[in-house]
């Protein structure tokens, strides 16, 4: 749908990208992952950037596409980078204008997003590949059918997640393993599971308890790395975090773009945390921009495109889980 505000012309397209099969965590499954993409005219130059609106945080195409069209016509048609910050919240609406904006800066330039930014890209980079929560032995099977996957991250639920870490221990012996609850564990689970999971030599465990609801973690033992994901955001969060958990997971579509994404990066390394750079079920267009930051990340979580059916072209390229840069093409 094309539209005109002001001086600028602009572009929204609600897809449905189909998942390779189903991807399932605790709090549900989903056969199709809903993304809205932006397209920005100024010109003669263009800007793109995708996001994924989340219902865990009161999401839809609808809502994102209503942010969006506000936004823009509150910056009276000329939206711009640095104004945008304070027009929009932290989310996903903010993510498709922000990285909409980096490229139409970058093209009117007539360099990179990467050499606006600072920020230096390598050829190739490492990424966990998700397997999601399922029975013990049909995570074993997925684990085996991807053993030439150097790091799996298992999505859990709690009851049985014991015997879901072994089975995929079984399957790929030789892979590093992180597993994921997505808020779905209790204090009594996490007692419990962690001795277990540090035997088997699982290297990371991502956000165990609720957002808002995991100061236990400050006094509960820690065998093993704690990340937090839902509980972080932004750079207002990580006050909060420090003492709590030993590293953040960034997503765009939580920090509301790759402005707030860099600078969230360098507070949480200032605080001390490592840091994972992680991204929502999307399409190529949707993880391009983030990969920028996978250099500077302990892990690499942008495994979206993999996950599904159907990607934009052109795709980024992976080799086993390793991620090439994307062509400039497709966003930068």
């Amino acid at each position: 749908m094309k539209d005109g505000i002001g001086v600028l012309e602009f572009e929204l397209e609600t897809v449905a990208w189909p998942v390779d099969g189903a991807f399932t965590i605790s709090r549900g499954s989903r056969q199709f992952a809903e993304a809205v993409a932006v397209r920005l005219v100024d010109d003669g130059y263009f800007g793109r950037g995708e996001c994924a609106p989340y219902a865990r945080y009161g999401e839809t195409t609808q809502s994102v596409e209503q942010q969006i069209r506000a936004a823009i016509s509150a910056m009276d048609g000329r939206p711009d980078r640095r104004r945008l910050q304070g027009v929009l919240p932290a989310g996903a609406a903010r993510n498709a204008l922000d990285c909409a904006l980096w490229e139409l800066e970058a093209r009117k330039s007539g360099v990179s997003v990467a050499s606006l930014s600072g920020l230096k890209p390598v050829d190739w980079v490492e990424t966990a590949y998700t397997l999601s929560l399922d029975t013990p032995e049909k995570m074993r099977l997925r684990a085996v059918a991807h053993r030439d996957k150097t790091l799996l991250k298992l999505k859990l639920s709690g009851a049985g997640d014991l015997e879901r870490v072994v089975a995929v221990r079984d399957g790929a012996p030789d892979a590093r393993i992180i597993v994921d609850a997505n808020e779905s564990w209790t204090i009594d689970d996490y007692r419990t599971l962690t001795p277990h999971l540090d035997e088997i030599g699982v290297s990371l465990i991502e956000q165990p308890f609720p957002a808002n609801d995991d100061d236990a973690l400050r006094s509960l033992p820690r065998p093993i790395p704690i990340c937090a994901d839902e509980s972080c955001h932004t750079r207002a969060e990580l006050p909060r975090l420090v003492g709590l958990y030993d590293m953040i997971n960034i997503k765009l579509d939580k920090t509301g773009g790759l402005t707030e994404a860099i600078a969230l990066m360098e507070a949480g390394r200032a605080h001390g945390m490592s840091i994972m750079i992680g991204c929502m079920l999307g399409s190529s267009l949707a993880v391009a921009p983030a990969r920028l930051i996978a250099p500077y990340a302990d892990i690499v979580d942008l495994d979206g495109p993999l996950l599904l059916a159907l990607d934009r072209e052109p795709a980024i390229r992976f080799k086993g889980n390793r991620m090439e840069n994307p062509a400039p093409a497709l966003w930068g």
